[in-house]
């Protein structure tokens, strides 16, 4: 995978990103489906110390950029650098596939979802993107991968915090 050939909304080339500094690289769902917006609200309750781990904080969506502008925004991630992938072809030069029903729309994703909405988080009839399409994290150094989070289920939600670590200066 040639990440010097892939840009950010600012002209910024991941490859790049990724020799300067560690790279927390989201692959995130529609912008409609509640667990992206949980997976926005909880990134940005850790942006500072991701930024204060040197990390470079870069989102991957199926949106047009100032559709996602406005959601980062809407957020608190006004200004995050982030890649516009409608046709979802970087999510599978990462390995992150179609979910299957079960993956979907199984019993333990109802749940979590309901969950999600009584913490007054809020998901859309309004899909921005492939509703099929699984999310991931990834932490890139020096164009490589060094370590990742591939979701089992829509509904899963990583432990940031253990991802964020690798990223801690020494």
């Amino acid at each position: 995978m040639d990440l010097q050939n892939v840009f950010t909304n600012s002209h910024e080339s991941l490859g790049e990103l990724s020799q300067e500094r560690p790279v927390v690289l989201i692959f995130l769902r529609h912008f409609g489906c509640i667990f992206c917006r949980e997976a926005l609200h909880d990134i940005a309750e850790k942006q500072d110390k991701i930024e204060a781990n040197n990390a470079k904080l870069v989102f991957v969506h199926m949106a047009e950029n100032d559709i996602a502008d406005h959601y980062f925004k809407e957020y608190g991630l006004k200004g995050v650098s982030h890649i516009s992938n409608p046709s979802c072809s970087l999510y599978a030069e990462f390995g992150l596939s179609k979910g299957t029903f079960g993956q979907l729309f199984g019993l333990k994703t109802w749940i979590r979802g309901y969950q999600i909405k009584k913490k007054g988080i809020e998901g859309s009839l309004k899909q921005i993107g492939d509703s099929l399409q699984m999310p991931g994290i990834f932490i890139l150094f020096d164009n490589k991968i060094v370590d990742s989070y591939i979701h089992k289920n829509a509904s899963d939600r990583p432990d940031y915090d253990k991802l964020i670590a690798c990223c801690e200066i020494n």
